[in-house]
């Protein structure tokens, strides 16, 4: 079905080729996942599928790609909408129309389908990815996942051959991420459909796979093997498969349920505990005497009638790390941005304690531009907050804007990986890498309160590993730090309080463990293998079961 003999690319402007002679096959019918460090060229060589690579991003190509006989360099987009479907890693830049079942039917309209036909796969699709309830509302009243689900309804529609998907689930809650994922592997063994997938998350989608593409980024070939053998010769791996190594576990588990009977065998050999939760470190979370950071009393507010949030409240203490969790649309989004002013409340209202005044404040009073002085805000969408013509740029303007000398944020740059991008343009980089360069433009303005809206969408295992290392130090610095995200096992990491949203109000408030352990949905993987509320880290486990009890 697909073949690149030799294919060599480079993005203009670049320095070095970000594909270099790479050559493989994927056989019709595969399901393939493609992963690496973020950066190492897995949406490059997606784009080239479809002929977005070279025709919208230039550069220079040479070898060759076919997609069943056809040539995608010489047709572009264009000449293979009808057998590839690509879904963005960005769905907001695939939208052309705001209404959600007119975006469906917008492909359909220019392909000069029967007007029976389009409605009949307009229908199928919406119920293909379980979002006929969306059908009459706006893309832009929409939350990132929900968007990511229309992205993906919108191409089904054209019934391609071959479906690429770059990050399909990057920002679906648990969930919805097994509802698309099901959906895909139904596609593929039902109807024979091709599926090329990029992934970060890849404990959500390694069982359903044939194969897997490694590329490593650094100039070494690509290597293309089985999920088990794959990921038994490479570090990027989710907690199930990196504990397993850790402990010799073979063959390597790429479920819970093969990885269940390891467990139970570890915990055969432990003695009795009375009490689980004596085995791992207290809790980090902050006395009730700390300050009050934020409150939030009677919260309300709705998009265009639709009601988003309703009857909020809650209090946030100074140094707590809060992680925001719940479904796609539950409000997690509109809460941040209610925090920051970006937002003003129809009832109810929103109080800062900033700490330079001693006083509280409003956010239906106060301007933005008084609230960025003590609340950094990094959205799911990292170009939002990227205009300048390099990284460097990007931050002595937000130091700037806040009375400090530009300069002065090598350290930081360090630790989220970005020093030798400092005179790059920002949105050339991967969407990992413009993740870590917006949350570093907020950094740099030492904000008291941070919100970070998805901030690993995009990043692989190892800048994760960074990220949550370096939110636990902001965090004992004393800044405030709320976090949404469908990203249970960051959230595992790294929070010491989970809120969890359904309906635009709180469903669940307490201490992470208690929280996360007590949930099918948003529980980690090793929660899961070990069923004890003490483990939620491979970290966790480690401390426990050094052998693994075999």
């Amino acid at each position: 079905m697909i073949q690149f003999e030799h294919l060599t690319y480079r993005y203009p402007g670049a320095e070095s080729t970000i594909l270099q002679d790479l050559s493989l096959e994927v056989g019709e019918g595969e399901f393939l996942l493609v992963m690496g460090p973020s950066g190492a060229g897995k949406s490059t060589l997606l784009r080239c599928l479809n002929g977005l690579v070279p025709h919208f991003y230039g550069g220079i190509i040479s070898g060759e790609v076919r997609v069943d006989g056809r040539d995608p360099v010489a047709l572009g987009p264009r000449g293979m909408a009808d057998i590839v479907g690509f879904v963005l890693q960005d769905p907001e830049a695939q939208f052309v129309v705001d209404r959600v079942e007119d975006e469906l039917a917008f492909a359909l309209e220019n392909q000069g389908l029967p007007p029976m036909l389009m409605r009949k796969r307009v229908e199928e699709a919406l119920d293909q990815i379980n979002i006929a309830h969306l059908r009459r509302r706006s893309v832009s009243t929409l939350s990132g996942g929900e968007r990511q689900r229309v992205a993906i309804a919108a191409v089904m529609t054209l019934q391609p051959s071959v479906l690429v998907l770059d990050e399909p689930t990057s920002q679906l809650d648990p969930q919805a991420a097994e509802e698309v994922l099901d959906t895909l592997v139904r596609l593929n063994q039902d109807l024979g459909l091709t599926i090329i997938l990029s992934e970060h998350r890849l404990e959500r989608v390694v069982q359903y796979v044939d194969r897997i593409l490694y590329l490593s980024g650094d100039g070494q070939q690509p290597m293309l093997d089985e999920p088990r053998q794959g990921l038994s010769q490479v570090e990027l791996t989710p907690p199930l498969i990196t504990l397993a190594k850790a402990l010799g576990w073979s063959p390597i588990p790429l479920t819970i349920k093969e990885g269940r009977r390891f467990a139970r065998k570890a915990q055969a050999h432990m003695p009795p505990e009375t009490n689980p939760q004596d085995r791992v470190p207290a809790s980090l979370t902050p006395s009730p005497q700390s300050p009050v950071s934020i409150s939030i009393k009677g919260l309300g507010f709705s998009y265009n009638g639709h009601p988003a949030l309703h009857d909020l409240s809650l209090d946030v203490h100074q140094g707590e790390f809060v992680a925001l969790m719940g479904r796609n649309g539950a409000g997690k989004t509109t809460l941040l941005k209610q925090l920051v002013g970006l937002l003003t409340p129809d009832q109810g209202r929103v109080q800062l304690m900033a700490p330079a005044s001693g006083k509280p404040m409003d956010t239906r009073k106060a301007s933005v531009e008084e609230i960025i002085k003590y609340v950094g805000y990094v959205p799911q969408n990292p170009n939002a907050l990227l205009f300048n013509d390099t990284v460097s740029r990007e931050l002595d303007f937000t130091r700037r804007g806040h009375g400090l000398p530009p300069g002065e944020y090598d350290a930081l740059l360090g630790t989220l990986g970005l020093t030798g991008h400092t005179g790059h343009y920002p949105r050339d980089l991967s969407v990992g890498e413009r993740q870590r360069v917006a949350l570093a433009s907020i950094l740099v303005a030492e904000p008291q309160v941070l919100l970070l809206d998805e901030p690993t969408r995009g990043l692989d295992y190892v800048q994760k590993a960074a990220l949550v290392t370096f939110l636990q130090h902001e965090r004992a610095r004393g800044r405030t730090i709320i976090m949404a995200t469908h990203d249970v096992e960051l959230v595992a990491n790294c929070a010491d309080r989970v809120i969890l949203l359904g309906d635009g109000q709180v469903v669940v408030d307490g201490p992470a463990r208690q929280v996360m352990s007590d949930s099918l949905v948003f529980a980690s993987q090793i929660n899961k293998l070990f069923r004890d509320p003490a483990l939620l880290t491979v970290e966790d486990a480690l401390s426990i079961y050094p052998t693994g009890g075999l």
